[in-house]
């Protein structure tokens, strides 16, 4: 980010701030990086041992990001900041201290597509339904705080106690750990452990997108930040993850339990066009709840060019969106890689994806664990996630989610019933569970109403035989065939490890990191397609943002909501598409459409027209509206085109 004033002077007082806790708040494009990274500079030209400063980001690719950063300060010990995810920082803590260890807790991460498989077995009184036992599961990763105002580490009501031991036992049962638990594993071993050395390990905690994390991620960093100074960076505006009970109120109250915070603000936007910050703050004023406050835009940046496209069809939309994008690439007017098309389910980006691909422009989507689509109870519909967990038996014969993930494919009920009839057994005798249907196979035993599961079994091993003398291509080739459209997405996984002769442990490592944790490349050369949420932190000189209806953008409200939880969460969605609309550096387009097939519309939760057509009308998301008067009329798509010459 170049160098001016205004900015440089925010990052001096930022700097030079008194040893209280301190609060930048700082809007989308207003340079909290560049004073991040003055801070960080600060200090150690202030002689702090680098080892003893802790930057903590939320994803992975904004901590690779920050190494960058750092490695580009120039400055003595920049390259020895201790800097990544809170959760890196606290597995490398539960593996040094060997906390796992010591509690027979097995660091085997559970893949959302395999979380399935769990609920499945979970549900039923009195956690109810899958869908239950999915927040249920939610507010267990928050250790059980779901409101800002709740203290992490223990279920209180009597239903989340018996989850928690109902989750636990399944878990060490089957030898895996949910990602979420990690924070809060970590923070109950620091609060029993008081003279554990990772207490005093830092002089300065610095923690970036603070909105972001919920109270037990809050609680570990103040916890880490106990004997130092504690920075934190962040946006109410721009919270947008309630879903793991992370709250606006996190960094609006910040002060509430730190009376000394000292504030800081920036304020100008300096990667939006003008009218894009007027819209984006006549949109965000519309959040009742929020502290009163505006980005300025910066006087020296373009008006902005700003489209609303209306179009009959999402195949319509798809070929519009891609001729305008193409002939923009065509023109030289932007690179592929400059561009991002931001979708509220995956159907709409899809369809822009593949329209972009057909007319000669590259495109990649990013979206949540896209690789494991499918239905876990349909065999056809499935086979991503039964190739992955091949692997991971290929790589650890012994892998007992992956076996239970296996076991289960292809059933209504993914064989929950015949699944807990062999665990019960195991646990009575001891016996590992392949142990028990290698027994099983031979005849040697016999369990009642398990039959799929020898069948299963029996499958497992063949494929096993075929593949186990493999490696390199053959191995990737053997599990995802170069053939199979459901594959593609294994395969581009397997291209990111450097190695010709790839193995299965490290074939299962790669693709495991590569579905769990997917980097956000920001240096590339081809269009990107993800959902709202995922463009958190990324930037782009034309963003488009499709299917900007009702039910989608926003979501619906459950009915079952109280009045203030349904505004609540009106005002989180209302964030979303305010994060969305300022990645934009140069152009936005909002793009929407008019019908749906109903069944699909059913699917995604679309508000459509009552009838029994194949297709239904669809309402244009309010979000358009109160982007105010700046906002250029909205036109048809074929009108669109033709203003672009097209």
């Amino acid at each position: 980010m170049e160098w001016n004033e205004g900015l440089e002077g925010a990052a001096l007082r930022i700097a030079k701030t008194d040893a209280s806790p301190l609060r930048i708040v700082a809007g989308p494009g207003t340079g909290k990086t560049f004073s991040l990274m003055r801070r960080v500079a600060r200090l150690l030209q202030e002689g702090v041992t680098p080892e003893r400063i802790f930057v903590s980001t939320f994803t992975r690719t904004a901590a690779r990001d920050l190494e960058d950063s750092l490695r580009e300060l120039g400055v003595r010990g920049a390259t020895d900041v201790h800097a990544g995810t809170i959760h890196s920082f606290c597995f490398s803590v539960l593996v040094r201290e060997e906390v796992l260890l010591a509690t027979g807790r097995t660091p085997r991460p559970l893949l959302a597509a395999e979380e399935r498989f769990l609920l499945e077995d979970l549900k039923g009184e009195p956690f109810g339904g899958v869908q239950d036992c999915r927040g249920l599961l939610q507010a267990f990763n928050a250790a059980w705080a779901r409101l800002q105002t709740e203290e992490p580490g223990w279920p209180v009501d009597v239903v989340d106690s018996k989850f928690e031991i109902a989750l636990e036992s399944w878990l060490r049962f089957h030898r895996g750990m949910l990602i979420g638990e990690i924070v809060p594993v970590t923070l109950g071993f620091l609060r029993d452990n008081p003279a554990t050395p990772v207490l005093t390990a830092f002089d300065h905690v610095i923690v970036d997108e603070y909105q972001d994390l919920n109270r037990s991620e809050q609680v570990m960093l103040d916890v880490l930040a106990s004997s130092g100074r504690f920075t934190l960076v962040g946006d109410e505006d721009q919270s947008i993850y309630s879903f793991k009970h992370a709250h606006p109120q996190g960094i609006s109250q910040f002060h509430g339990d730190h009376p000394e915070t000292h504030d800081e603000y920036l304020e100008e936007c300096r990667r939006c066009p003008q009218r894009i910050v007027v819209m984006a703050n006549t949109l965000i004023q519309y959040n009742q709840s929020r502290q009163s406050r505006a980005l300025l835009p910066r006087n020296t940046n373009p008006p902005g060019e700003v489209h609303v496209v209306q179009w009959d069809s999402i195949e319509e939309e798809a070929k519009g969106i891609a001729r305008f994008i193409n002939a923009r690439v065509a023109e030289g007017l932007v690179d592929p890689g400059r561009v991002l098309v931001l979708a509220p389910r995956r159907q709409f980006g899809y369809a822009i994806r593949d329209a972009l691909k057909v007319n000669g422009t590259p495109a990649h989507s990013f979206f949540q664990e896209e690789a494991l689509d499918g239905d876990p109870k349909k065999m056809d519909e499935s086979q991503a996630q039964q190739a992955v967990t091949l692997l991971n038996l290929l790589a650890d014969p012994d892998d007992r989610v992956a076996l239970r993930c296996w076991c289960g494919f292809g059933s209504q009920s993914l064989r929950s019933g015949a699944w807990k009839r062999l665990r019960r057994h195991c646990e009575q005798t001891g016996q590992a569970p392949r142990e028990a249907l290698e027994h099983m196979t031979r005849g040697e035993l016999t369990l009642p109403n398990c039959k799929e599961l020898i069948n299963r079994f029996e499958l497992l091993q063949q494929r096993l035989s075929q593949l186990t003398a493999l490696s390199g291509k053959e191995l990737v080739d053997g599990l995802f065939p170069v053939d199979q459209q459901w594959a593609q997405a294994l395969r581009t996984a397997a291209e990111t490890i450097d190695k010709d002769d790839v193995d299965a442990l490290q074939l299962r490592e790669g693709v495991r990191t590569t579905i769990s944790q997917p980097d956000l490349p920001v240096d590339v050369d081809y269009v990107r397609v993800m959902s709202l949420h995922k463009s958190k932190g990324l930037t782009a000189d034309l963003v488009v943002v499709a299917g900007c209806i009702e039910g989608l953008i926003p979501t619906v409200a459950d009915d079952d909501l109280s009045p203030d939880e349904q505004t609540a969460m009106l005002e989180e969605q209302r964030r979303v598409f305010y994060v969305a609309v300022t990645r934009a550096r140069q152009t936005l387009v909002l793009s929407s459409v008019t019908s749906l097939p109903r069944k699909l519309a059913y699917k995604m939760g679309a508000q459509v027209g009552q009838g029994f057509s194949p297709s239904a009308k669809t309402v244009t998301t309010r979000f358009l509206n109160q982007l105010g008067p700046t906002r250029p009329a909205a036109v048809k798509g074929q009108t669109f085109l033709r203003s672009q010459g097209l």
